[in-house]
């Protein structure tokens, strides 16, 4: 079964999409990073073109942020200050990003930058990722306890204007978050990815944030910088697809639940391991689309001899005619689709309680 996305100008299998960004949202929750980095890849081995396949992952990131933050927010674990900071810099990370996106896309090389940024990408974050697994494998092995130093410093310490973070019981310059925020925003919108590889290591090692508040406020810098994302590409490019949006958040919703509670009861190292290995593997294959493959294999179907439901005309009509509404209202269903789970996790989690009690 086939179904026809109008707004990307494809037909997929929902069964496909919806099994690849469950097992995806799994991994996010399994190992705490974001899944944009593979399932952006994946979407465009099923056909869907780089640029649609960008823009939607970044509105499924926003579902899942809102729904991962909306739990943190109710445990009041997360610092609002310094993730307002961040997001300054993201914002002008996004805005910038989004001007390259254009530029190269007004030269019809966008789909070569998004598959090589890929590329570089996933060979380096598995790289470090496999490297980092198996010397914990090692150490575990041996009964190693790996020393680390007290205090790192960088260049990006000695920035002025500090500022104090109550939450975090930090005394830090007002840059160092903005400059990390602005690599964040600018990779969002170039690669449609929430950054959280980039944004949790940075507030851990860098900003030395408090490990328990890096979740919830990598979550919250997320959101705004995905609407951001989401607005721009919405508004500029009319490449959200409010179908294909809707299959990627159910499933990822659902996976990074089973991830987070799978994760709760299993040592990871040797997971990390294989993870990286699947990065490794997902790089080679967007390598050889972009450098040895003959033909890219299209998909894509004209619509002019295709009668099409009524949805996905209103979806169509909706977007050409109304591209700022359409671009509020693609956010706006996100946000409610995440805020949603959050609160049904909760519900389920507190009948846990109820009925333990109970049957105590």
């Amino acid at each position: 079964m086939e179904v026809f996305l109008p707004i990307a100008q494809v037909f997929v299998n929902p069964i496909e999409i919806l099994l690849l960004s469950a097992i995806v949202g799994v991994l996010s929750g399994l190992f705490g990073v974001g899944g944009g980095f593979l399932m952006t890849p994946f979407l465009i081995f099923l056909g869907i073109p780089p640029a649609y396949a960008v823009a939607n992952e970044a509105n499924n990131i926003l579902a899942t942020s809102v729904s991962g933050s909306t739990t943190y927010y109710l445990k009041n674990i997360l610092d609002y200050k310094m993730g307002f900071i961040i997001v300054i810099g993201g914002a002008i990370g996004t805005t910038v990003g989004i001007y390259t996106f254009t530029y190269f896309k007004g030269i019809g090389k966008i789909d070569t930058v998004i598959s090589l940024a890929y590329m570089y990408i996933l060979a380096i974050i598995g790289t470090l990722m496999l490297v980092e697994s198996l010397r914990e494998i090692d150490q575990a092995k041996r009964n190693v306890l790996a020393k680390k130093k007290a205090h790192v410093h960088y260049w990006i310490h000695g920035l002025p204007l500090r500022m104090r973070f109550p939450k975090s019981k930090l005394y830090e310059s007002i840059f160092t978050p903005i400059i990390i925020g602005l690599i964040v925003g600018f990779i969002a919108a170039i690669m449609g990815i929430g950054g959280a590889f980039i944004l949790v290591p940075a507030m851990i090692y860098i900003i030395k944030m408090p490990t328990k508040l890096v979740p919830g406020t990598s979550l919250f810098v997320t959101i705004f910088v995905s609407v951001i994302v989401t607005f721009l590409h919405s508004f500029n490019y009319g490449s959200i697809d409010l179908l294909l949006v809707l299959m990627l958040v159910i499933g990822s919703i659902i996976g990074v639940q089973v991830g987070q509670k799978v994760g709760e009861r299993i040592d990871s190292s040797g997971l990390r391991a294989l993870l990286a290995i699947l990065l490794l593997i997902v790089g080679i294959a967007i390598a050889y689309d972009t450098f040895f493959a003959n033909e890219i294999l299209n998909n894509n179907q004209s619509t002019a001899s295709k009668d099409l439901n009524f949805f996905s005309e209103f979806i169509i009509d909706f977007s050409k005619e109304m591209p700022f509404f359409y671009g509020l209202f693609t956010i706006m269903f996100a946000i409610i689709l995440g805020v949603a789970a959050a609160f049904m996790r909760k519900f389920v989690s507190n009948l846990k309680i109820k009925l333990l009690i109970k049957a105590k």
